[in-house]
C-alpha cells in the first residue's frame, strides 16, 4: 500500500510562505489524484486542493483560492502545496492524501487510498 510523507511545515509569519511536499515512502504517486487537507484546532478536517494523476484537473477550496497552488511532477514522485500569504488561520497540521479518482470533481474522501503522517504548520508573528 502506497505510504505519505509530508514535509516543508514551519513557523513562518502572517504574509510568508510555505512549500509542503508529498512524496511516497514506497511505491509511484503517478496513477493517483493528491488532495492536501487541513486539519486545524477546533475545527473540522478541510479540504484544501486537488491535483489529478496528469495534473489536467485542480481544485481549491474558497479558503485558499488565490493564495495556494497544488502542483506534481510524476518524473520526481513528488506532489507540492504552495502556500503563500499565509494568515494565522491557515495554522494546523496539514495532510496529503492519494486516490484513484480521474477527476478533482469526483473525489471521494471514503475511498482515499493512503494519508501522509502530517506536518505542522504555524503561522504566527
Amino acid at each position: 500500500q502506497l505510504q505519505l510523507v509530508e514535509s516543508g511545515g514551519g513557523l513562518v509569519q502572517p504574509g510568508g510562505s510555505l512549500r509542503l511536499s508529498c512524496r511516497p515512502s514506497g511505491g509511484t504517486l503517478n496513477r493517483y489524484s493528491i488532495l492536501w487537507f487541513r486539519q486545524s484546532p477546533g475545527r473540522e478536517r478541510e479540504g484544501l486542493s486537488c491535483v489529478t494523476s496528469a495534473s489536467t484537473n485542480t481544485k481549491y477550496a474558497d479558503s485558499v483560492k488565490g493564495r495556494f497552488t497544488t502542483s506534481r511532477r510524476n518524473a520526481e514522485n513528488t506532489a507540492w502545496l504552495q502556500m503563500n500569504r499565509l494568515k494565522a488561520d491557515d495554522t494546523g497540521v496539514y495532510y496529503c492524501a492519494a486516490g484513484l479518482w480521474r477527476s478533482c470533481e469526483t473525489i471521494d474522501e471514503s475511498s482515499i487510498d493512503s494519508w501522509g503522517q502530517g506536518t505542522q504548520v504555524t503561522v504566527s508573528s
